[in-house]
């Protein structure tokens, strides 16, 4: 990984370079993006992707995945079982070597985050 530095910044390139090519990072983040799209919260005919849950998805040199998510609500019946969801889902992608999800509410969730296709699926749209 690089720093910051004012050669980055006005070369215009990503302040933290990854030793991953840049094919295989934008097949990844693509792969990723598809395994979570699977995963749905079983009170809302939406995808967690598409409710706009997933926070931050970090793919590491290593090619291990963190993913910060949350949940429409802290009290949300399966809480303690979608990490395990996510983590299964995004496990299986090709070139993965390990998925860590934190649960995080803050900021708090809010319909705002829906994409159009999740309002849709909701009827909200």
């Amino acid at each position: 990984m690089s720093e910051v530095s004012e050669e980055n910044v006005a070369a215009n390139q990503p302040a933290i370079e990854s030793a991953i090519p840049a094919e295989e990072l934008a097949r990844l983040t693509d792969d990723i993006i598809s395994a979570l799209k699977t995963v749905y919260d079983p009170e809302i005919p939406a995808d967690i992707y598409e409710l706009g849950l997933i926070y931050k998805i970090d793919i590491e040199d290593n090619r291990e995945v963190k993913i910060d998510m949350t949940l429409t609500a802290p009290g949300c019946p399966v809480a303690g079982e979608m990490p395990g969801w996510v983590e299964n889902a995004v496990g299986t992608v090709e070139g993965v070597s390990g998925v860590e999800v934190a649960m995080v509410f803050d900021p708090p969730w809010t319909p705002d985050r829906m994409s159009e296709e999740a309002q849709v699926a909701c009827g909200w749209y």
